[in-house]
């Protein structure tokens, strides 16, 4: 525990001290599959100064400061390379980056000389996520870990969505490969959702972008979410299974004819998942069959250096099937305890289909002589989903005694509510969205009045073209009986507490496209500086909205300092167009006027790279700050039942987020990397033409206020990601996933607008943890010719527990009206504790 202790304590205090030598470090990579490259020689020519890099490719060389050298780096397989320094002022860090080709490989050798752009964007491997304890299998899942200001929302450990910053998840944008992502849209509750689009064996790195990101990037208000799948060199495979499910993957290349520029380069993977196991655990009893599977494939072909085509495919079908039985849940206060029991009749059905296709084809020369690119892309996403319920459930709220010295502990003392929920859907939506799209980059080398220093422009572009066809249907409605009185009551008729029936065909256009200009001054021992600065526009033929939106970033490092900071100041207009949910209201009628929700960005922060410990054992560590501010307007208004987003379909809301957000990272263990990320947020909002107003205990008249929380209004929330081994034996490892969150808002159901948003949930908190074993690895064939798992090249196996604690988080409430016409909110909660074993081989 001594260095969980050390890890929540590194936020307050540190001690470091610095060498008057000069330092050369960084990493280095193949420059193919782009994966590390060890046991590479760093060395400095005529002079007997020499180091290697580690397994993650990583090297630190001390050199002599005041002095120009030419820094070599050799490898057996590889092409030899060397790069000329100026001299380093005392205790000066510089970072070179280097991606290395191979001997048969015509590929450039690429050398980076700094990481300044790191400080814009989060930039992770996956490598070492690989192994975090999961229930979903998702990629989305480790993001609290590492992305700044993100939190998992309601749906909690059920979901992938993410809130960043006081958003919500309809605002965040997903790349792959430059393709963006789209997601099913009906889906209500954790349990229905199955596999995201990215497969975590595939992918070779993310950035990730909370705030404040370039022109290049889309139109959505919160953040970019960007992942690189690999460029694979050799084969490999991988296996998984667990308890919730398994997963296959396929890497490889070869090539084709004489040429060694043509190749064919292939990623397959295939996943299925069940969470049977983990909604056993819920409240509402009964038999529940969720599947999830998906088939995915991305393939690249060089025709020679400069052209590459590659092609992407998924296919990924969700379903769900649940039985309900009957529930049982307690909830109230100590002197005050309450039950809700209920029986069903019925079931549900719901499946969700997406497929999806792309091509891209890419120009990219020898950028020694050509120092542009080219890349055309086209794709398409087709996304069929279905509900159907018909459950009737007969309840019973009861008041039970909670005193632990009376005879009835435990007994029902009077009934409080009696009645009949009857919840019949069937709901259809069709959607189709094919886009095609340009982008290009062109470098312009600048030569600075400063003849010591360097300078050159990064000019981006890109237009695409995007049309949407959408097909919804609604058949829904939802009977209530109270006590045998059928709500809302009328002595002339039987009404029907709600009815939604409505059928909408959309089909339209958008039109965007970008333009940017990044520059970058450099001047060893003195400074860097990188300014990007762009502008959107975007315009949608379903409400003829036309709209421009600069953006503007400035990075800066001080060189002389000795210390390796960074630091950011963003802004910029982030206009989100709506897409089909946002038009459509909760009675399912469609406003085809809605205009984009806009908001406006301010953003400081600082990346902090830094050594701890003593002598040669010292390890790199960074820590990032961020502190933001965001204007809203236009806003379309929202409630948030479990995941699902019920829009208002009106641009009626004005408001603003702020907050300060804080990630440390770095190796507490040597070997083991961890991340602790703390967030604090303040986000609000006003609707239009109504006057808000709040009610304390007791108050009958209430206080008027400038505003409310929003839906995703969390003021704290702490992720912390740690992993250990034992100090004898580094094959047995531990991951321990820590969340906690204050509580999100709530209000009424349909939310009543004065007094909106007035209760909080229980605040979150969940500890996850997994023990892994390496069961066999290739490096011991030597000494055990004859293990039964020699045929693989690694095999780990791990025993997981999900919610360690046992806590009964909530996912969203159920109102419950009494006789006395009295509401109660019945907590949903989430999974309880389970175990799960899990084992990984890779070939």
């Amino acid at each position: 525990m001594k260095y969980f202790y050390l890890l929540l304590l590194s936020f307050c205090s540190f001690s470091f001290a610095f060498s008057q030598d000069a330092f050369v470090e960084g990493i280095i990579k193949d420059a193919q599959s782009g994966e590390p490259v060890e046991l590479v020689n760093v060395f400095i020519k005529s002079q007997n100064i020499i180091t290697e890099t580690d397994i993650r490719g990583k090297y630190r060389l001390q050199v002599p400061p005041g002095q120009k050298f030419i820094l070599g780096f050799s490898r057996i397989g590889y092409q030899e390379t060397a790069v000329q320094l100026a001299s380093l002022a005392p205790g000066a860090t510089k970072i070179i980056d280097v991606e290395l080709a191979q001997i048969e490989s015509d590929l450039e050798i690429v050398v980076t000389e700094s990481r300044l752009e790191d400080a814009g964007m989060v930039q992770e491997k996956m490598e070492q996520l690989k192994l975090l304890p999961t229930t979903t299998g998702n990629l989305e899942s480790v993001l609290p870990s590492i992305a700044l200001g993100l939190s998992t929302g309601t749906g909690g450990e059920l979901s992938s969505q993410y809130n960043v910053r006081g958003g919500n998840y309809d605002e965040n944008l997903v790349y792959v490969n430059d393709f963006e992502i789209y997601r099913p849209q009906l889906i209500r509750a954790g349990q229905q959702e199955g596999l995201t689009f990215a497969n975590m064996n595939m992918v070779r790195d993310l950035t990730f972008s909370s705030g404040g990101f370039d022109a290049k990037y889309g139109d959505k208000l919160s953040s970019v979410l960007d992942i690189r799948y690999k460029r694979p060199d050799s084969l490999k495979t991988s296996i998984e299974a667990s308890l919730l499910g398994a997963q296959a993957h396929l890497e490889g290349s070869f090539g084709l004819g004489n040429s060694s520029y043509r190749k064919l380069r292939y990623l397959v993977g295939a996943r299925y998942k069940t969470t049977r196991y983990l909604l056993g655990t819920l409240d509402v009893k009964g038999e529940y069959l969720p599947d999830f599977y998906d088939v995915q494939a991305y393939v690249t072909y060089d025709f020679n250096r400069d052209w590459q085509l590659a092609g992407i495919a998924n296919y990924n079908r969700a379903e769900y099937r649940f039985i309900p039985e009957q529930r049982s849940t307690g909830f109230g206060l100590i002197n005050f305890a309450l039950q809700l029991a209920s029986d069903f009749e019925g079931s549900e059905i719901d499946d969700f289909t997406l497929a999806m296709g792309g091509l891209s084809l890419t120009y990219l020369p020898d950028r020694r002589h050509n120092p542009y690119f080219l890349k055309f892309l086209a794709s398409t996403f087709q996304i069929n989903e279905n509900e159907r319920f018909d459950i009737i459930g007969d309840y019973r709220l009861r008041e039970v005694e909670s005193a632990l010295g009376s005879d009835n502990f435990g007994n029902v003392l009077r009934e409080l509510a009696e009645g009949t929920q009857h919840q019949y859907v069937r709901n259809f939506l069709y959607s189709n969205v094919t886009n095609v799209e340009h982008k290009g980059g062109w470098e312009i080398e600048v030569e600075p009045k400063d003849e010591m220093a360097t300078g050159s422009h990064f000019l981006q572009w890109g237009v695409k073209y995007q049309n949407e066809y959408i097909y919804d249907k609604i058949n829904e409605w939802e009977r209530l009986d109270s006590a045998g009185y059928s709500l809302p009551f009328d002595t002339s008729q039987v009404l029907i507490n709600e009815v939604y029936k409505s059928r909408n065909e959309l089909s339209s256009n958008r039109f965007s496209g970008y333009m940017q200009d990044t520059y970058t001054w450099l001047k060893d021992s003195v400074a860097e500086i990188k300014l990007s600065a762009g502008v959107r526009a975007n315009y949608w033929t379903l409400n003829n909205e036309f709209s421009v939106t600069p953006r503007a970033q400035l990075l800066y490092k001080n060189l002389r300092s000795g210390k390796d900071i960074s630091y950011k100041i963003a802004s910029g207009l982030y206009y989100q167009p709506p897409f089909y949910r946002e038009l459509r209201n909760p009675q399912g009628i469609v406003n085809e006027d809605v205009l984009a929700q806009k908001s406006a960005h301010f953003v400081m922060g600082l990346n902090w790279d830094f050594k701890m410990g003593k002598g040669s054992r010292k390890v790199p560590f960074r820590f990032i700050a961020e502190a933001y501010y965001k204007h809203l307007w236009d806003l379309v208004s929202y409630e948030i039942d479990n995941v699902r987003i019920r829009y208002s379909g009106l641009n009626n809301a004005t408001g603003y987020v702020t907050g300060l957000d804080m990630r440390l990272n770095g190796e507490f263990v040597d070997g083991a990397e961890s991340w602790i990320n703390l967030s604090f947020l303040r986000a609000r909002e006003k609707l239009d033409g109504v006057t808000h107003m709040i009610r304390a205990v007791g108050d009958t008249t209430g206080t008027v206020v400038n505003d409310v929380p929003r839906p995703t209004d969390q003021l704290m929330t702490l992720s912390v990601f740690f992993q250990d081994y034992l100090p004898k034996n580094k094959n047995f490892k531990t991951h321990v996933q820590l969340t906690v969150g204050t509580g999100l808002p709530y209000g009424l159901r349909g939310n009543n607008e004065v007094y909106r948003n007035t209760y909080r949930f229980s605040p979150y908190h969940r500890v996850d943890i997994g023990f892994s074993f390496l069961l066999w690895d290739k490096s011991r064939i030597a000494d055990k010719p004859r293990h039964p798992l020699r045929f693989s090249k690694s095999t780990w196996m791990s025993l997981e527990v999900f919610n360690l604690l046992k806590v009964q988080n909530q996912a969203s409430t159920t109102w419950v009206k009494t006789i006395f016409k009295q509401q109660y909110a019945v907590p949903n909660y989430l999974t309880s504790r389970r175990i799960n074993l899990r084992l990984r081989m890779e070939f």
